[in-house]
């Protein structure tokens, strides 16, 4: 048995949801991923770019992107331990955006995790440069570190990642919200942003770990619900948290929106009915992995994404 597989199971004391321990679960995914992206970038040239490069992949946060990735993997009857290298490219994907979206020409943030922006510490061109060295490496962890997973899934998580780093995906997500800034914006066409940005990405961690798993076109229809629902939930989340939490806290800029004057769910909806909004979602996407419920309706095999759906509308950063 891998190690990923082992750390899942240990989180299980039990049959079902409720003895499932989530904080050992995810702290145990978290241990594996850290490693995992470590290992990704080693000793290379020129050593400046890969500075740079870990400096923002390896700045800690949530890693739930990657844990995602896996859990749906283990889910769709795979082995997680055969997920990892495209949980890995997922984080670099997630890195890369953020690195783009600090920089002066986008988001103009300082402050990322905790500590300063990578254009803050290595400068605008190195920043681009690293991020563009991110992308390109999430595609060489999937094409040609993924030993053990059959070459027609690695082809269909190849396609998943084209389209949600490129025009379809963050990339157009991203130039529509820059386009939107300063002016009014409908619930349709905010939640298109996010579909393209939060979404877009989180829905791949899901549906990319599925196809390594081995998932049919049904499970992977549930999975896209899912998928749906817990990111526009987590954006809601992050919309609700830069109005009510602090910098500290964040780890990142609070209120940029507001300084932006950006649309955000609170703006458009207020802060109550963006609760309720959430948690609607989060209910919607609960209820579509009743799919994978075996016949004697526990719910152990869907436990940890149903935990990660919890945590994500009870997160407060």
């Amino acid at each position: 048995m891998t190690a990923a597989a082992t750390s899942s199971e240990s989180a299980r004391s039990g049959g079902d949801q409720q003895s499932f321990d989530f904080n050992a679960y995810l702290a145990a995914q978290k241990q594996l991923v850290e490693a995992a992206l470590d290992d990704s970038l080693g000793p290379e040239r020129p050593e400046s770019l890969r500075e740079a490069m870990r400096y923002s992949l390896l700045a800690g946060g949530k890693r739930l992107r990657p844990i995602l990735c896996l859990a749906a993997c283990e889910l769709a009857g795979g082995d997680p331990a055969l997920a990892m290298p495209t949980a890995v490219a997922l984080e670099m994907i997630h890195t890369m955006s953020l690195i783009h979206d600090d920089l002066p020409a986008m988001d103009n943030d300082d402050l990322r995790r905790g500590r300063p922006t990578n254009h803050k510490v290595y400068g605008d061109a190195v920043a681009i440069l690293a991020g563009d060295a991110l992308l390109t490496r999430a595609f060489e962890m999937v094409a040609l570190r993924s030993p053990g997973v059959p070459a027609d899934r690695l082809l269909k998580v190849v396609g998943e990642l084209s389209l949600v780093s490129g025009a379809p995906g963050l990339v157009g997500g991203q130039v529509v919200d820059l386009e939107c800034e300063g002016k009014e914006v409908d619930l349709e066409t905010l939640e298109y942003i996010h579909l393209h940005k939060t979404g877009a990405l989180l829905k791949a961690c899901v549906i990319t770990g599925a196809l390594i798993g081995g998932a049919d076109e049904e499970q992977l229809n549930s999975l896209r619900t899912y998928a749906r629902g817990i990111g526009l939930a987590f954006q809601i989340v992050d919309d609700i948290l830069d109005v009510t939490a602090s910098s500290d806290v964040l780890g990142k800029t609070a209120g940029k929106d507001l300084i932006a004057d950006k649309t955000t769910y609170p703006k458009l909806l207020g802060l109550e009915e963006s609760r309720e909004r959430a948690k609607t979602l989060i209910q919607e996407a609960k209820t579509s992995l009743d799919a994978f419920q075996p016949a004697d309706g526990s719910s152990v095999q869907a436990a940890p994404l149903l935990a990660l759906a919890d945590y994500v509308i009870g997160r407060d950063r």
